[in-house]
């Protein structure tokens, strides 16, 4: 009976959760700009709520101090002109995997899992005009590869 009980809380209760990740914003993150992208994929297409880290100070700070992040968000550095890209984990505490895509939105290279914390570089191994950061694993999960295409909705595009 208790789980029974247990389960009914559960299911009265998940409404909301999922409308609290769909709101999700650290306050960290407040002032940034919001949208959503697409990862287009052979296979199908892949949906993230993201901040955008459009200026210089935006960028230097990233998910730093950020502890906690669904699964479906992410945050895209978009670089304009397009160059080669340098990044860090420096108080980053999440692990992350990272897509460097080109200015047709193809994903030229993708770092997994990388290490929170490390301030070991991490590079985009040639010009990109961005890099969208998620949790580390999402991209084994949801089956992305080099190749598939980065599709930014929204502020900026």
């Amino acid at each position: 009976m208790k789980q029974l009980a247990a389960l009914a809380m559960l299911l009265l209760t998940l409404p909301a959760w999922s409308q609290a990740a769909k709101d999700f914003q650290p306050a960290q993150l407040r002032d940034f700009p919001r949208a959503t992208l697409d990862i287009e994929r052979s296979e199908g297409r892949d949906r993230l709520h993201i901040w955008i880290a459009d200026t210089q100070a935006r960028q230097e700070q990233g998910l730093m101090w950020i502890r906690q992040m669904p699964p479906d968000y992410g945050m895209v550095f978009p670089l304009d002109p397009p160059r080669d890209m340098s990044m860090w984990m420096k108080n980053t505490y999440l692990s992350l995997d990272m897509l460097f895509y080109d200015e047709a939105g193809r994903i030229t290279h993708i770092q997994q899992h990388a290490t929170p914390l490390s301030e070991a570089i991490i590079s985009s191994s040639g010009v990109v005009a961005g890099v969208v950061e998620m949790l580390g694993g999402e991209v084994a999960r949801r089956g992305i590869k080099v190749g598939d295409r980065v599709v930014i909705h929204g502020p900026g595009n």
